[in-house]
């Protein structure tokens, strides 16, 4: 089953420094029928307008995951990581026990991130940041990025609960076919895409989201150069 959240029908809030959509509720934004998808409770799509940020505030016990679309983000955070994180990276943050952080634009462009927060499979872990590079160019294929299963552990940014984050540009015309572990959140970053399994379909523009259970596979086709982000995380 496939349910299409178009980018109008999020939720919005536009702060002059920050402008957000939530596809679920988040602070001001509260939709009692859209409060998560299994263990995936947060995606924010953000705009960050140069010189401006997120202060330091503290997490605990929750997965932050950071898809950097463009500008670059830097870090600093209580545990004394520190570091910038530019478009084509992903960073992730193991909240834990508790961690303080700070998140700001310091570049003259804007910056554009699309946040996500998932609920963790162990409470209380030591608090750690990482990030890594992954390759941005179109391919045939999603490459991926996030996993909190142990055989991803060398190719993939680790978290704390049973999901995998895959992402990437695909070229016009490509088509291919995902498994599915458990269900996905599809996001497109930009471009169009068309989504289907058995006999329903999807074409899903720039900033849409859409739940896809009940099913092993998915397929994917690149109606225009495209980059989508596919969340299959624990129910």
């Amino acid at each position: 089953m496939i349910t299409h959240y178009p980018y109008a029908t999020l939720g919005a809030a536009d702060h002059g420094w920050l402008k957000t959509k939530h596809h679920f509720s988040f602070a001001h934004y509260y939709n009692p029928s859209r409060m998560g998808f299994g263990k995936l409770r947060v995606i924010n799509d953000d705009w960050v307008a140069p010189g401006t940020g997120f202060p330091t505030h503290p997490h605990r016990n929750m997965e932050i995951i950071s898809f950097i679309r463009s500008g670059a983000i830097t870090h600093e955070d209580s545990e004394g990581n520190k570091g910038v994180t530019p478009a084509g990276e992903v960073q992730v943050m193991s909240a834990g026990t508790g961690i303080a952080h700070s998140e700001f634009n310091l570049s003259s462009e804007p910056l554009t991130l699309y946040q996500i927060w998932i609920e963790p499979n162990k409470r209380n872990v030591i608090p750690r940041w990482e990030s890594r590079v992954f390759d941005q160019s179109s391919s045939k294929s999603l490459p991926l990025l996030v996993s909190g299963f142990a055989e991803d552990k060398d190719q993939a940014l680790f978290i704390n609960q049973q999901a995998r984050i895959y992402g990437g540009k695909l070229s016009q015309g490509t088509k291919l076919t995902q498994t599915i572990d458990s269900q996905v959140y599809v996001l497109t970053s930009s471009g169009r895409l068309s989504v289907s399994h058995d006999n329903q379909q999807i074409v899903m523009e720039k900033g849409d989201g859409a739940e896809v259970t009940q099913t092993s596979q998915l397929s994917l086709e690149a109606l225009t150069d495209t980059e989508v982000i596919l969340i299959d995380v624990a129910k």
